[in-house]
């Protein structure tokens, strides 16, 4: 079968990142931007579906700006066959991404499509889903263990009362949670091998589809300080203070 992975590129999840004084979001010169975790992750898992035979070809798609061919690149380090960057510039809402892979998608006809549960800059949690939605496909979210079976997909997702089994014809999306698998370290001779892989950009023009941003952001503020912690001096004087000061007993 064919794997389409959708990658996001995000500032690194270990950077510290700072509100800008005006308050009109993050500032982001001078950071250093990454793969998005749990697009990662689904890179990875799209590997092992490969090297268990159960592949022919992977794909990562991104969309952003032309500085996103970086996280192509490290999808194809890990092990992802070519790349494809739809060129965008300026801020992309999730339904717009979605509405995007669901072009490429038609294009390329894939069995599977693999996507992180969410991308740790906005949160959001939305793109896979709205993406099902738009193709009609069957989805599972928030994957710890992915089977392929034949033209059936078994995903075992977490949920609140603790695991979920579902099985779906191919061809189906499915995004990926943190416990399916530990990302490899790209080697140096598989990084310059990444360097040799088509590697396609388009710009977003082409396909034709409307990607301005329905919402605009008003203010973004940095959380309050935590204020300083007390000292208390028996177990008494505690529960006084969760029943009367905090109110949670």
């Amino acid at each position: 079968m064919k794997i389409l992975v959708a990658v996001k590129r995000v500032v690194d999840p270990n950077v510290k990142i700072r509100v800008k004084a005006d308050g009109s979001g993050v500032e982001l010169g001078g950071l250093k931007m990454a793969i998005n975790p749990f697009d990662e992750i689904a890179v990875e898992e799209a590997v092992r579906l490969k090297e268990a035979g159960r592949a022919r070809e992977i794909v990562a798609v991104t969309v952003g700006t032309a500085q996103a061919h970086d996280v192509l690149r490290t999808a194809m380090a890990i092990g992802v066959d070519r790349g494809l960057l739809v060129q965008a510039e300026g801020p992309l809402e999730p339904l717009a991404v979605a509405k995007v892979l669901a072009r490429v998608i038609a294009e390329e006809a894939p069995d599977l499509v693999l996507l992180g549960k969410q991308a740790v800059d906005d949160d959001c949690n939305q793109t896979g889903q709205m993406l099902a939605a738009l193709l009609d496909w069957p989805q599972a979210t928030f994957a710890s263990k992915i089977t392929v079976v034949g033209d059936m997909v078994e995903v075992t997702r977490e949920v609140d009362s603790g695991l979920q089994t579902l099985e779906m014809e191919l061809p189906a999306i499915v995004t990926v949670d943190l416990r399916l698998n530990e990302p490899r370290y790209a080697s140096l001779p598989s990084i310059m091998q990444a360097k040799r892989k088509p590697l396609q950009t388009r710009p977003v023009t082409d396909l034709g589809i409307d990607v301005a941003p329905r919402l605009r952001v008003l203010k973004t503020a940095e959380p309050a300080a935590r204020a300083a912690g007390i000292r208390l001096n028996s177990v008494e004087e505690l529960l006084h203070k969760l029943k009367h000061e905090a109110g949670v007993l």
